[in-house]
């Protein structure tokens, strides 16, 4: 018989052989330093005798400490906090081939891996995904032709209209540096000290203090290229182009009151979301869609394509869909790459170039300027999620993490060493060829009389929400400034606000107590020392049109409830049929059923069987959920009344005009709840505000109810109830 010493021998000569099967899988390996020496105790320091000092010679302590102190880089100016995920792009067929040469754009065959980020951009990594906030949504194309990288947010228009400005926009909106507070908010007095010297700005606020900044979800919001690009075809020929990407499951935010919830609930609330949809096979969606402006059309308009706070209203210039984007799987690790992604607008490609937006061009410089400070060499397009799919030939070595191992003596061009190579190509061969537009002009700090209309765009996004958005704007606004502690700011920034709508700033005023004063200074202070003041005052000019519907989120598709969450209010007892039925209706149209008891592991149905509480009202809350489903089963119904986490469940859902079912007796139990006060004879009245949303199902049975059900988690909210029933929660 073998000893144990020799089995355990044996049994590590097996491991040894076999670990080279194993590190794919990331299970099984040996621990080893950074150079591939095995390690044998990784918990004690090499010390001189038992109790004595540390030895300066323990390279391996003194490795994994380095790397420790190192460990972290400095977290992103502006974007810290972001989630991202892996996926790709098709596009639907050749058509637009008569605009543009890029191939990912034009050839249905390929499908092109892209990797999205999404983030907020205040705040710092450790901030809240629930701010009140500007999404990014920046997404790399690792085409065949070379990385593009789309560096858009989910509003399509920004704060200023030159790059200039941007330190200053950052500054402003960033905690304030003597107390560094507060954290991921514009509701400061810094913030809106800048905004109301920058009318500019006003369009980007409407934006903003709509329900825009607070989204239900990554998977539900909007992307876009906010600047104006080209689209360059085979022939040279230039159009202007505008990115939009569309989500198939719709535009939707969540209530004010419900995001501030979110936070303390759960701050990494959108961030799970995308983690958990991706691991449940529920791959986010989007529609890319192209506006198209033939270059003789540029002057067309009463605004600027060139201006970066301005958008082409749909009714002008219609989105024409030219592929789809999925996200597929998740990222194996968040530094890695979510963290070390660097995006950059001068990624282009063949058939894609720029316009003279001055917020773009300046754009050009700061990203690669920021990817050296962040990552730390030149060499940060070499890390494996920036990498290009094609191979990358050039004479740029050496520098700080040098990866690419290069042959040969020669590494510059022309030369004859190295065969000549690498060669330049041609624009036949793929060769990138810079768009000859003709420029020409005196060298001047100024700016265009075509960019100083700073309010018509402004109200016409306003014009273009409805009633309950137009609210949830003015809400917000009173919410900002009440946070502003300098009257003359508040002051300055209600005479830009009547300069949007005058109603918007009466309602603005009201809500802080004042009246909407008389402009005292000059409404723009963005000009020169030497300019006169007059040349850049804003131009009083009627939108092109004046509702444009696309730019309100009431007018989302409502057609689909995939991927909603539903809470399931249930204790022991509940009615077997009634759970069961109704989480049967609603998983087969692809929402998420989460029950939700009194305490965690199990409940009993009324027929005995088991069901597994996903979360107990300790650990959870109605802000986390869509819409709230509380089956019948009077036992079950009686515990619930008991619990008063039950009923703030029901009156936070109401509060926030969430879609609520209850099938037979599970009725008493909303009854019990403020909401009662809202009921007609014990009923919710048909085409009330009151009760929208609220479905009993005594008479009509669970698969009737089911069916409402269904069609009122679609709507997604009845923001009518908000109007009187500010009920506690």
């Amino acid at each position: 018989m073998k000893s144990t010493k020799s089995d355990n021998s044996e049994n590590n000569n097996k491991k040894i052989d076999n670990l080279a099967s194993h590190t794919e899988s990331g299970t099984g390996e040996f621990m080893t330093t950074n150079t591939g020496l095995y390690i044998n105790d990784d918990n004690n320091t090499l010390k001189a005798g038992e109790r004595g000092p540390s030895l300066l010679e323990d390279f391996h302590y003194r490795e994994k400490m380095t790397h420790f102190d190192h460990e972290r880089i400095p977290e992103r100016v502006v974007h810290a906090r972001g989630a991202a995920a892996h996926g790709y792009f098709e596009a639907y067929d050749s058509s637009f081939s008569k605009y543009t040469k890029a191939k990912f754009l034009t050839d249905p065959s390929r499908k092109t891996p892209v990797f999205l980020r999404f983030s907020t951009v205040a705040g710092s990594r450790g901030s809240t995904d629930l701010a009140r906030d500007v999404r990014g949504f920046a997404i790399k194309f690792y085409t065949e032709e070379g990385n593009f990288d789309m560096v858009g947010n989910n509003i399509p228009v920004f704060f200023i209209q030159d790059a200039i400005k941007f330190p200053d926009l950052i500054h402003a909106v960033k905690p304030e540096p003597h107390n560094e507070i507060p954290q991921a908010a514009s509701a400061h007095d810094t913030f809106w000290d800048w905004v109301s010297l920058s009318p500019e700005s006003m369009h980007m606020i409407m934006w903003v203090m709509s329900d825009r900044a607070i989204p239900r979800s990554y998977r539900m919001m909007q992307g876009f290229g906010v600047h104006t690009f080209r689209f360059i075809n085979e022939e040279g020929k230039s159009t202007f182009v505008k990115f939009h990407f569309k989500p198939k499951l719709g535009v939707h935010s969540v209530a004010w009151d419900e995001a501030q919830k979110i936070s303390g609930k759960d701050p990494d609330f959108h961030r799970r979301d995308l983690h958990e949809a991706i691991e449940a096979g529920a791959f986010p969606e989007w529609e890319f869609g192209v506006q198209l402006i033939p270059e003789e059309d540029e002057l067309k308009y009463n605004f600027d394509l060139l201006d970066a706070t301005k958008i082409i209203p749909e009714e002008l210039v219609p989105v024409q869909p030219i592929g789809r984007l999925v996200l597929n799987r998740n990222p194996d690790n968040y530094f890695a790459e979510t963290e070390q992604v660097a995006y950059h607008l001068g990624h282009v490609v063949p058939g894609i170039d720029f316009s003279n937006d001055p917020l773009l061009q300046g754009r050009l410089f700061s990203y690669t300027d920021t990817q050296l400070k962040r990552l730390g060499s030149p060499n940060f397009q070499e890390i494996p999620i920036n990498r290009p799919i094609n191979t990358v030939h050039n004479n740029q070595r050496d520098g700080h993490m040098r990866q690419q191992i290069n042959k040969g003596k020669a590494a510059y061009h022309p030369n004859t060493m190295g065969g000549g190579y690498p060669e330049q190509a041609m624009a036949s061969n793929g060769g990138y060829v810079s768009y000859p537009e003709r420029v020409e002009g005196p060298k001047i700090r100024k700016r265009a009389k075509s960019f100083m209309d700073f309010f018509s765009q402004a109200t016409l996004f306003y014009n273009s929400q409805s009633e309950a958005e137009k609210t949830h704007i003015m809400d917000a606004l009173r919410f900002e400034l009440g946070k502003v502690d300098m009257m003359d700011i508040r002051e300055r920034v209600l005479v830009l606000l009547n300069k949007v709508d005058k109603t918007l700033a009466k309602g603005v005023a009201e809500g802080l107590g004042m009246e909407v004063p008389e402009p005292k200074y000059p409404l723009n202070h963005s000009y020169g020392a030497d300019a006169n003041p007059d040349d850049y005052q804003p131009d009083t000019r009627k939108p092109m049109v004046d509702k444009s519907d696309a730019l309100s989120m009431a007018n989302s598709p409502k057609d689909s409830i995939e991927t909603r969450q539903i809470a399931f209010l249930a204790a022991d007892g509940v009615d077997a049929d009634s759970i069961s039925t109704m989480k049967k209706a609603l998983e087969d149209e692809k929402a998420v059923v989460r029950v939700i008891a009194p305490h965690a592991g199990f409940i009993k149905d009324s027929k005995g069987n088991q069901i597994m509480v996903d979360k107990s009202f300790l650990a959870f809350s109605s802000v986390l959920v869509d819409a709230v489903y509380i089956p019948g089963g009077e036992k079950s119904v009686a515990m619930l009344k008991d619990e008063p986490d039950a009923i703030h469940f029901i009156n936070e859902a109401y509060r926030h005009c969430k879609a609520i079912a209850a099938d037979a007796e599970g009725t008493e139990l909303v009854k019990a709840t403020y909401v009662n006060a809202k009921l007609k004879n014990g009923k919710p009245e048909t085409g009330a505000p009151a009760t929208a949303g609220v479905l009993f199902g005594e008479d009509k049975g669970t698969d009737k109810l089911a069916k409402e059900f269904i069609h009122a988690i679609a709507q997604h909210r009845f923001w009518e109830r908000e109007k009187k029933d500010k009920i506690p929660a």
